[in-house]
């Protein structure tokens, strides 16, 4: 897809999570399945990093700045940014990430679109930037769900966040000091209508695109999906599969959404 077509589905993306925080109220403060999360931290996050993100593409050289004075400890920017935010007027919280996504589409749509773009990780490619926007603003949108106890429906560009999960499989062995096949696993979701990797791959996944979505932004622990592993290296990689870069945090715990 190109930057546009991604720019249209980050903000498409959210409308869901808009119509639910209009029903929040007053229950900003409520606990969310991340430990030490409320709702409020869950928003605030999203719209903190939707503000790097676009300073990342128009403003790499002073992006990079910041970023280097925290990326030794990515964990604390992020605990402090949670206890920075805690205090703001609940009712700007909505305007900020409507207006901080809005404001990032914008700017990745001028720019151009062969630009790499710098973050707490490596460099990525715009499109690449965006679309891990999407996957974090459905995790992270996953977890506000949970905590009001709504069921969500199933989003239109899961495709999204599972192409992530995916390609972001040798990472994880790597850094879980686990060998990489020579050749991808293939996965195949939701009887096959979203599948990634050579269709003769000895090593294959298989299941849900919903399950396999939660299993690797981490908000439901394997026991709780639907999903199969054949092969030695795809059963290696389910248990740490993860979409994003960093530390993988606690996860949830096995029946904790039966």
């Amino acid at each position: 897809m190109n930057v546009e077509e991604l720019c249209r589905d980050l903000l498409a993306e959210r409308v869901d999570l808009f119509d639910l925080l209009a029903l929040v109220g007053d229950g900003w403060s409520r606990p969310t399945p991340a430990e030490g999360w409320s709702i409020r931290d869950q928003v605030t996050h999203l719209a903190w990093f939707d503000e790097a993100a676009r300073q990342a593409i128009a403003e790499p050289v002073a992006f990079v700045t910041g970023r280097d004075a925290a990326r030794n400890n990515v964990g604390q920017l992020v605990e402090s940014i949670r206890v920075e935010c805690s205090s703001r007027d609940d009712g700007e919280i909505v305007g900020w990430l409507r207006a901080a996504g809005e404001q990032l589409a914008a700017t990745a749509r001028a720019a151009d679109p062969g630009m790499r773009v710098p973050w707490y990780g490596p460099a990525m490619s715009l499109a690449s930037c965006i679309t891990a926007r999407i996957m974090e603003t459905w995790a992270h949108g996953q977890d506000v769900f949970d905590a009001v106890g709504v069921t969500r429906r199933a989003s239109p560009r899961l495709h999204h966040v599972a192409f992530i999960g995916w390609r972001a499989m040798a990472n994880r062995l790597v850094a879980n000091n686990l060998p990489v096949p020579t050749e991808p696993v293939r996965v195949e979701l939701d009887g096959g209508h979203v599948a990634f990797g050579p269709v003769d791959a000895v090593d294959r996944v298989h299941g849900s695109l919903v399950d396999f979505c939660l299993l690797v932004t981490r908000r439901r622990h394997l026991a709780d999906t639907d999903m199969v592993a054949e092969g030695r290296f795809a059963a290696a990689w389910l248990p740490i599969a993860q979409a994003f870069a960093g530390a993988p945090g606690s996860g949830r715990s096995p029946g904790q959404f039966r």
